[in-house]
């Protein structure tokens, strides 16, 4: 399906994502959260670490909704602890996640969070997807 990203120009420019997401009429799929866990239930080490695996389970239930990246209109993410000073190490996890999978550059919150479900987990990543009728 083609979700068309549309920029505002009365905003700052968006790097990494867009302003909005349009999709069509469609099948709507809410992703549950993703932290970077492995099939094994090992915890990545560090933030860039776990974001890359996070974005991989993305990917992962995207595909056992029939769904692809493509798919994608919404991520966000939660972030324990999050200070700007995180960006580069956040940054670095979604870059090489890229690297297996490219996400679209959707819409994307990030919301700074004083704890999640697991100790160990540093963040964790969902999704909204529309799929054709």
């Amino acid at each position: 399906m083609t979700i068309e990203l549309r920029n505002s120009d009365r905003l700052v420019e968006p790097v990494g994502y867009s302003h909005a997401s349009i999709a069509p009429a469609g099948r709507v799929v809410h992703l549950a959260g993703q932290i970077g866990m492995d099939r094994d239930g090992n915890i990545a080490e560090g933030l860039a670490a776990q974001t890359e695996q996070s974005l991989h389970n993305l990917v992962d239930a995207l595909a056992a909704a029939d769904a692809g990246p493509d798919d994608l209109v919404k991520i966000t993410l939660l972030v324990v602890g999050w200070l700007e000073s995180m960006q580069g190490e956040l940054f670095a996890g979604m870059g090489a996640a890229a690297q297996k999978t490219p996400l679209p550059q959707v819409p994307i919150t990030l919301v700074g969070v004083e704890s999640l479900f697991l100790d160990a987990a540093l963040i964790e990543i969902e999704g909204v997807a529309v799929l054709a009728p």
